[in-house]
C-alpha cells in the first residue's frame, strides 16, 4: 500500500503506513497452524489439537505479535523505499480507533531524521602548534622530583617552615557540632604543597612539636564539600611532629634504584630524557587533538537530533552515578538528572556527527598497519611486548581502543593539512604543568 511522508520540522517525520488486514488474518493463521502441530493440551494428541480451541487459547498473543511484526517490516519497507536515516527510536500511532471495520491496519510513525552533515571551510581556523624541545634543566627538575620521592625524614630543631613535614591531630566544628571529614589523627601535612586550604596551612608555619593551636577556617563557595562550603569553622589542633626531608644524592646507588644497572647518573639522566621526551610527544598530540576537535565542534551548524541527545544524556548520567557509588556514596544520596548533562551530551552529538561525516566522506578510518603500530608501541612498557600484541589480538574487541585512537590521529592530521597551523615556543615545564613532588 502506498506510505506518504509528513515533514514536521527541521528533523521530525511523521510516516504513514498501512498494512492488509488480510496479509495479517493470512500470517495469523499459518503461525496457529504451525502452533497446532506442536502445542500440548490435556485430552488431546499432538497435532491433533482443533485449530479452534487453539486459536481461543493463543490467538490473541499470536494476533499481537504478528501485528507488531507487520508494522515494523512496513516501517522497515518505507524506510528503505524513501532512503530515510532514522535517529534514535520510531513512535508508533495508530491512525483508526477500529481496526476490524477497515481493509488495512493503519498507522503512523513519528521519527527524526539525521541532518545533513558538512563540514565547512577549515582554511579560516587557526591551530598552535606546541614546539618544545626537553632541556638539561627539564631533566634536572626531574632528578629534583625523583629524590624529593626518596626523601628520608628527621625531627627537626626548629620551627616547621615549608617543605617540613607536620604531622598533628584536629578537629574542626561548625556551630559548636563536628562535621564529616574535619577529624584526624596523626594526620601528615608537607607545609607549602598546597593540598590543603591556605588558611590551614598559614596556622602551621612556624609551630614545633607540642604545640596546640586554635584559629578559624572559612570554606570557599565552591568547595567540593557542599555540606560545609561557604560556612566558618573552628579547628583545634595540636602539633605531634615536625620533621625536615633529607634527600638522597645523586650517586650510583640512587641510578640503580632506578634500573640502571650501570648505576650511572648520565644514563640516568638519558633515561630521563628519553621518558620526557616521549611525555612531551603525548602532550603535544594532546594539545593538537584538544583545537582540532573543538573547531570541529564549531563547524556543527546543523540541528541535532532530540533523540540523541537524550540517549547520550541518560548515557552521560548513568556513567556519573556508577562513579559515584564506585567511590562509595550511597545510592539515595546521588541526585541526578539528564537534564544535567544535556549540554554536555549535544556537544558529544554534534562532534560525532561530524565526526562520522568525515572519516566516511574521507576515508579517514583506522588502517591495520596504524592500529599495530598503536598496540606495539603500548606493549613496549611491559617486561613481554610480544606476548601483550598477542593477547590484544587474541579478541577483536580488545583493539577498539587503538581504533579509535588511530581514527583520531586520522582527522588530526586531515585537519592540519587545511587549517591554519602556527608554532608556538613554549617551555616543557609551561606545557606540562609544574612538576608534582
Amino acid at each position: 500500500m502506498h506510505n506518504t511522508l509528513e515533514n514536521l520540522g527541521q528533523l521530525e517525520r511523521r510516516l504513514h503506513m498501512a498494512v492488509p488486514i488480510s496479509d495479517i488474518e493470512g500470517e495469523v493463521h499459518k503461525r496457529l497452524s504451525r502452533l497446532a502441530k506442536t502445542v500440548k493440551i490435556a485430552g488431546f494428541r499432538p497435532g491433533h489439537v482443533p485449530l479452534k480451541l487453539i486459536a481461543q487459547q493463543y490467538g490473541p498473543q499470536v494476533r499481537s505479535d504478528v501485528i507488531t511484526d507487520a508494522v515494523q517490516k512496513s516501517f522497515n519497507d518505507a524506510v528503505r523505499e524513501q532512503n530515510l536515516r532514522v535517529a534514535g527510536y520510531p513512535r508508533i500511532e495508530p491512525r483508526q480507533a477500529d481496526a476490524a471495520a477497515s481493509e488495512a491496519l493503519e498507522f503512523s510513525a513519528v521519527f527524526e531524521v539525521y541532518p545533513e552533515v558538512t563540514v565547512g571551510d577549515l582554511s579560516g581556523v587557526t591551530i598552535e602548534r606546541p614546539r618544545v624541545e626537553v632541556t638539561p634543566a627539564d631533566v634536572d627538575r626531574t632528578l629534583e622530583v625523583l629524590r624529593k620521592q626518596r626523601a628520608t625524614w628527621h625531627t627537626a630543631t626548629r620551627p616547621a617552615q615549608d617543605g617540613d613535614r607536620v604531622i598533628v591531630d584536629f578537629s574542626g566544628t561548625i556551630d559548636g557540632v563536628e562535621f564529616a571529614g574535619g577529624q584526624a589523627k596523626d594526620f601528615p601535612i608537607l607545609l607549602g604543597e598546597g593540598r590543603m586550604l591556605p588558611e590551614f596551612e598559614a596556622a602551621l608555619k612556624g609551630v614545633e612539636p607540642g604545640q596546640t593551636k586554635a584559629f578559624a577556617l572559612t570554606f570557599p563557595a565552591d568547595y567540593h564539600g557542599q555540606e560545609v562550603a561557604g560556612k566558618t569553622a573552628q579547628f583545634s589542633l595540636v602539633v605531634k611532629d615536625v620533621s625536615t626531608p633529607r634527600l638522597p644524592p645523586l650517586d650510583d646507588e640512587f641510578a640503580r634504584a632506578f634500573g640502571i644497572a650501570s648505576g650511572s647518573i648520565d644514563d640516568l639522566r638519558a633515561e630521563v630524557t628519553s621518558n620526557l621526551t616521549l611525555e612531551l610527544g603525548r602532550k603535544v598530540e594532546s594539545v593538537l587533538k584538544e583545537q582540532v576537535f573543538a573547531a570541529l565542534r564549531g563547524q556543527a551548524k546543523f540541528a541535532l537530533p532530540k533523540a540523541m541527545i537524550d540517549v547520550e544524556a541518560q548515557g552521560l548520567m548513568e556513567r556519573m552515578a556508577q562513579d559515584l557509588r564506585q567511590q562509595g556514596m550511597k545510592p539515595e544520596d546521588i541526585k541526578l538528572s539528564a537534564d544535567m548533562f544535556k549540554a554536555q551530551a549535544e556537544n558529544r552529538v554534534a562532534l560525532g556527527l561530524v565526526v562520522g561525516e568525515l572519516v566516511r566522506a574521507n576515508n579517514l578510518a583506522a588502517r591495520p598497519e596504524q592500529v599495530k603500530a598503536l598496540v606495539t608501541e603500548a606493549a613496549q612498557t611491559y617486561e613481554q611486548p610480544e606476548a601483550v600484541v598477542r593477547w590484544h589480538y587474541d579478541k577483536p574487541e580488545r583493539l577498539n581502543e587503538f581504533e579509535a585512537a588511530a581514527v583520531e590521529r586520522n582527522i588530526v592530521e586531515w585537519v592540519l593539512a587545511r587549517a591554519k597551523v602556527v608554532d608556538k615556543a613554549e617551555t616543557f615545564e609551561a606545557l606540562m604543568g609544574p612538576a608534582r613532588a
